[in-house]
């Protein structure tokens, strides 16, 4: 599944409160593993499949980045 695609396929959580199960469901959704929330650590290194959720200051879901 391509970037574009886990877009898609993510689409509906956006909006929804961030909280850590969510990480699971999009593991389980994507088949990718390197999931990071927000405000969460993690390494400077390139990695094609890190999935990046984005969240408000609310804690709402706003988005996803790759890298």
């Amino acid at each position: 599944m391509n970037n574009d695609e886990i877009l898609q396929t993510l689409a509906h959580l956006i909006g929804t409160p961030y909280e850590p199960s969510v990480k699971e469901i999009i593991s389980e959704l994507t088949g990718r593993t390197r999931i990071v929330g927000p405000n969460e650590a993690s390494t400077r290194d390139f990695d094609s499949n890190r999935i990046h959720i984005r969240a408000d200051a609310n804690q709402l879901i706003t988005g996803f980045a790759f890298n």
